[in-house]
C-alpha cells in the first residue's frame, strides 16, 4: 500500500498518521512475514527505543477499525495469536501448515475464478474474502511418514484373541 494512500484513508477518518503509525504500518507491509502483535512491538522497539507495548496495541486497533490491516488467526496454529496484513494486497489464500507453522501466500485466477462464482451463484456482492487452507508442508509430509514408519516399527505386534487365552 503507498504512502498516498494510507495517509489519505486516515485523513478521512480524522486520524494523523504518526511515526508510530507509519512505523507499524511499514514492518507489516516490508517484512514479508505474517507478524503477531508481540513480534511487531520487539521489532518496532529495535526501530525506535521510547516505543511502548501499549502503543502498538492501539495502533493495531486503529488501523485494524481503519480497514487498513487483516487481523488474521491462521487456523489458530498459534493458539490465540492474531497476526498482521496489510489489507490493501491482492486477494490471495494463506496455506497454511498445521505442523511447523509455515504461512505462504497463493495468488492466481483460481480465486478469482472462486469469488465470481460465489458473486453469481448467490447474486453477492463480494468486499472481503479470506482464504486459508491448512495441511502439511512438502517437508513436513516427509517427517510424519518417517515418524509413522518408526512408530508402526516400534509398536508391539498385535495380539490375536486366541493368543490372550493361552
Amino acid at each position: 500500500m503507498a504512502g498516498q494512500d494510507i495517509q489519505g484513508s486516515l485523513k478521512k477518518r480524522g486520524i494523523r498518521l504518526t511515526r508510530q503509525r507509519r512505523l507499524l504500518l511499514d514492518l507489516i507491509e516490508k517484512s514479508g512475514q505474517h507478524l503477531d502483535a508481540e513480534q511487531l512491538y520487539e521489532q518496532a522497539k529495535q526501530k525506535d527505543p521510547k516505543l511502548n507495548r501499549v502503543t502498538v496495541y492501539r495502533t493495531l486497533k486503529m488501523l485494524k477499525q481503519g480497514q487498513l490491516v487483516d487481523e488474521l488467526d491462521l487456523m489458530h496454529y498459534g493458539g490465540d495469536q492474531h497476526y498482521y496484513e496489510t489489507r490493501m494486497k491482492q486477494a490471495h489464500a494463506h496455506v497454511v501448515c498445521l505442523r511447523c507453522g509455515k504461512v505462504e501466500e497463493f495468488y492466481g485466477e483460481p480465486l478469482q475464478r472462486l469469488r465470481r462464482q460465489i458473486e453469481m451463484h448467490f447474486g453477492f456482492q463480494i468486499l472481503v474474502a479470506r482464504t486459508e487452507v491448512g495441511g502439511y508442508c512438502s517437508n513436513c509430509q516427509g517427517l510424519r511418514a518417517r515418524e509413522m514408519e518408526e512408530a508402526a516399527a516400534a509398536a508391539p505386534l498385535a495380539v490375536t484373541p486366541k493368543e490372550r487365552r493361552n
